[in-house]
């Protein structure tokens, strides 16, 4: 084990969305929602520099009229891990071996200290992408849109599924893993995800972690308590607010 290398965290935000448009100035609890997802990212303490990484001048003049840390990117990136990559290379600090966390722009009730435990496993120099699981209901195990995950004994993910995995055969009780979108990479290791370009099993599940996977590039769990709460259309709104009004001194 080695001492912590140097972490950033970085947050795509991208104006267009055919959900929800402009989904990053909206209000939530008189904040815009990019702020609310700066300010909890940025009481990880292992964190040398949060980022927002945009692609609108909009939010970019707004961020900056807020004190947002921000910079413009293309808007021609297919991805947010794309985007990401671009604003790392843009802040000319990072060594190839240290942390780039990207961090979801739509999660306003984001909870710092689950980027804390990303970060821990990087005193291991094998590691090289890490994201967070917690165990689920079964009920919550037949929806397409809630992502399964099966590891390994030593923490290592063996494939993400929209698909209930493993399967229970002779109703066996097993327990299912829901996969929670935020991933921290070496510097390097975003570097070759990008270069790599979608995999047939990604393209097929829509996933696009299984492109590492399917390169020989292991994921490393890390198992939480941790509930992302995501806004993806307007009407998610309310149930984030009704959260941040019951935990308003964690969330201000």
């Amino acid at each position: 084990m080695t001492e912590l290398p140097s972490c950033y965290g970085i947050i795509p935000c991208r104006y267009g969305s055919t959900r929800f448009e402009g989904k990053p100035l909206a209000a939530i609890e008189g904040r815009k929602m990019y702020w609310r997802v700066y300010n909890q990212a940025k009481k990880c303490q292992i964190l040398q520099r949060v980022v927002l990484a945009t692609d609108s001048e909009k939010i970019f003049n707004d961020a900056k009229s807020n004190d947002v840390d921000t910079v413009m990117t293309s808007p021609d990136h297919p991805s947010g891990s794309d985007r990401v990559l671009e604003a790392a290379e843009g802040l000319d600090v990072i060594q190839e071996d240290d942390v780039v966390i990207n961090i979801q722009g739509d999660e306003p009730a984001l909870d710092p200290h689950v980027l804390t435990r990303l970060i821990q496993p990087f005193s291991d120099p094998a590691v090289q992408v890490t994201t967070p699981v917690r165990r689920i209901t079964q009920g919550e195990k037949d929806s397409a849109d809630r992502v399964k995950v099966v590891f390994d004994n030593n923490l290592r993910a063996l494939y993400f599924s929209r698909s209930p995995i493993p399967y229970p055969r002779d109703n066996k009780k097993v327990e299912f893993f829901l996969h929670i979108g935020i991933y921290a990479f070496r510097m390097r290791t975003l570097k070759k995800f990008v270069e790599l370009g979608p995999g047939y099993l990604e393209q097929t599940e829509k996933l696009e972690q299984l492109r590492l996977l399917e390169n020989g590039i292991p994921i490393h769990i890390v198992k939480t308590e941790y509930k992302s709460i995501g806004v993806d259309r307007p009407e998610d709104i309310p149930e984030v607010e009704k959260i941040i009004r019951a935990n308003r001194s964690f969330y201000e």
